[in-house]
């Protein structure tokens, strides 16, 4: 299976997404100056903006899935919004094109698209299924939790330019864009946006992509920051999702993974209307054995406070997640390493963990990961309490 990622796009930018085969999100204003690097003369609101979407690129892995949701603007005819499909990313992470006047297609866009993904079509449909169709017409569902809640607490919390779904949810949308177009797919590998129809179409024009392609490294500037007891939770989100399953930090995926596969990986997962987020969501399978895996990550040591979060997390989980897709929970901690234990408040976060353990007899027991940065590496350990 995959990871499905919605990118929002305008009139403008959907045409030469489809023209330049690339998906992508940015900053206004803002350009990224602490890639590769331990510093940065950004302040911490605009640096933790740009991690966000950082974040959010760096989960895309070669073969997911890509769906476009074109915003409304009724100036532009566009009434109500739409999601189209289907592509998919045809290399592991977006790359960086920085916000300079070198970011290729910059003008063309009206607007910056500092972290890029390059896309190919895969089942391509002409007509998009609407925002009501998706997400407000219930004629079909028998239950709340069978709703696209990724998409509606996108909408109620804020447009992040790019969103995983869930597999149930990528499925149920993928099948309404399908039955929206009888099932028919565009027979072409060249595809363009007709403004005046609202659909994609075959073109007879090859665009070649031609802007830069840089690698995102935050290490550097995570390192600085743990060196210097600083706040880095956003940097370890990114590290994590751009390295986890991938044979780049052994320690970690030997802590998360355990050796099974990763058929789905999300970040900022939101489950509820509150504003409750996941850190780290990862779906993992292996011989027929399914676990979801809820990950809060901490930037300090672990703290009793921790266990409130995960309970809502685990309890989001089995009223909408396990009912779509029957899994085990994994209530996951993962916080900085605790100089030589002090003994009664390592007493008291274990008794905490006890008793979440005791209260959640429906889910597999808390796993306590704590890491630390060595030789100029990250390291995770499972700590056995």
């Amino acid at each position: 299976m995959a990871t499905t990622h919605v990118f929002i796009v305008d009139t403008t930018t959907f045409k030469f997404h489809l023209e330049y085969s690339f998906a992508g999100t940015g900053a206004k204003d803002s350009s990224v100056d602490f890639n590769n690097s331990p510093n940065t003369q950004l302040n911490h609101i605009t640096e933790n903006n740009l991690l966000s979407m950082i974040a959010d690129s760096q989960r895309v892995r070669c073969g997911d899935y890509i769906i476009f949701y074109l915003q409304q603007n009724v100036s532009m005819g566009v009434y109500e919004g739409k999601f189209y499909g289907l592509f998919r990313a045809v290399s592991d992470f977006s790359f960086l094109d920085n916000n300079d006047d070198g970011q290729f297609l910059k003008e063309q866009l009206g607007k910056s698209l500092t972290f890029r993904t390059k896309i190919e079509p895969f089942q391509v449909y002409a007509k998009g299924v609407t925002e009501w169709e998706a997400l407000d017409e219930i004629k079909f569902i028998h239950s709340p939790y069978q709703m696209l809640w990724s998409l509606i607490y996108r909408k109620l919390k804020g447009n992040r330019g790019n969103t995983m779904i869930t597999i149930y949810e990528s499925e149920r949308l993928i099948q309404l864009i399908r039955d929206k177009n009888n099932r028919q797919i565009i027979n072409s590998d060249d595809f363009t946006f007709n403004s005046v129809t609202q659909e994609i179409a075959a073109s007879d024009s090859e665009h070649t992509y031609l802007g830069r392609s840089e690698q995102i490294n935050i290490f550097p500037r995570l390192e600085n920051k743990y060196i210097c007891n600083k706040a880095f939770e956003s940097h370890l989100q990114v590290y994590i999702l751009q390295n986890i399953g991938r044979n780049t930090n052994e320690s970690l995926d030997d802590c998360l993974l355990e050796n099974m596969d990763i058929e789905w990986l999300g970040n900022e997962v939101s489950c509820g209307v509150g504003m409750q987020r996941i850190d780290i969501a990862i779906s993992l399978i292996q011989d027929n054995i399914r676990i979801i895996q809820a990950i809060e990550l901490k930037a300090v040591i672990a703290d009793i406070q921790n266990i409130i979060q995960i309970q809502r997390y685990v309890d989001w989980l089995q009223q909408y997640y396990l009912p779509n897709r029957a899994s085990d929970i994994q209530p996951t901690l993962v916080a900085k390493k605790m100089p030589d234990k002090i003994q009664a408040f390592y007493t008291e976060l274990v008794r905490s963990f006890n008793i979440f353990n005791e209260k959640n007899i429906y889910c597999k027991p808390l796993k306590y990961i704590e890491y630390e940065i060595r030789n100029n590496q990250l390291f995770f350990s499972n700590i056995d309490y």
